[in-house]
């Protein structure tokens, strides 16, 4: 099993995307046109907190447990009730994956497309979703998979990348993927997952980013830590390219409830325009 998931799952980073994806879903679902989402590091969809690996850093206690240690937020109840679906009452034992969060925004005649490269996690993942005929699992590469399967015949919908970063240049390997993409579904949204221990990679990214074909995309930030310390992960962020309308203004809002609440030893939370054309 590639544990990369596992060991932090429902931490501060995972807490951050899934709250920004179920927003993203949101707005997906106010047309009653059918869309198609598409996970394309899928991991295993569903993970054990209690379990040996993620017990082993207890991330998910300054993640998951910290964010609701207050009420939640109104915007934040999509994310709370797909939390509660997967736990007995009181108890946050098990934490959905990307494809848990979108299978449970599906109406029917949705679809979701799930790719996985590692085998052990195919195998689980499909476990997962066996039987559900609104969901497709491929044992396949990100990159080469949205080159094969986009654009959907739905022709609305979105697309997360969340890659491990075991790859030194995996930044450039997202833009390259992403340019391929957009020359064949240019209206899809894309939204891609980044960790930050530094600012000069991100820079760098940004600005292969802002090269794109797309005329506008979102950058939203959430750093736990001052960037001063490239050894450990400060922060996260989510590029979001053709994002929907407004949800600037929501993440404008909730990013710095999040970083209240998820903050440890300073940091920021950031949300701007990366491009912004017409």
């Amino acid at each position: 099993m590639n544990y990369r998931h596992a060991y932090h799952a429902g931490n501060f980073a995972d807490v951050f995307k899934h709250v920004v994806l179920t927003l993203l879903l949101g707005h997906l679902r106010r047309k009653e046109t059918p869309f198609a989402v598409f996970d394309v590091h899928a991991g295993v969809g569903l993970y054990d907190l209690w379990g040996d690996a993620a017990g082993r850093t207890g991330e998910w206690q300054e993640g998951v447990v910290r964010l609701l240690a207050e009420p939640p937020p109104p915007e934040l109840a999509d994310f709370v009730a797909a939390l509660h679906e997967v736990n007995a009452p009181g108890e946050i034992r098990f934490y959905p994956g990307s494809p848990l969060f979108a299978r449970r925004a599906m109406r029917p005649g949705d679809r979701l497309v799930l790719t996985e490269l590692h085998p052990d996690d195919v195998r689980l993942l499909k476990g997962n979703f066996s039987g559900d005929p609104q969901v497709a699992v491929h044992h396949r590469d990100a990159y080469e998979a949205l080159k094969g399967l986009l654009p959907p015949p739905e022709r609305r919908g979105m697309v997360l990348i969340d890659p491990p970063f075991e790859i030194k240049d995996e930044f450039t390997r997202i833009c390259h993927g992403l340019a391929a993409a957009l020359l064949r579904w240019a209206n899809g949204t894309y939204v891609v997952w980044y960790p930050i221990k530094d600012r000069p990679p991100i820079a760098a990214f940004h600005q292969e980013l802002a090269t794109l074909p797309a005329k506008q995309i979102l950058v939203a930030e959430l750093l736990i830590h001052p960037e001063d310390t490239p050894a450990r992960l400060n922060g996260c962020g989510l590029a979001i390219v053709n994002p929907p309308w407004q949800i600037d203004e929501t993440l404008a809002r909730l990013v710095p409830e999040l970083h209240r609440r998820l903050g440890r030893s300073g940091g920021v939370g950031r949300v701007e325009w990366l491009k912004r054309e017409g």
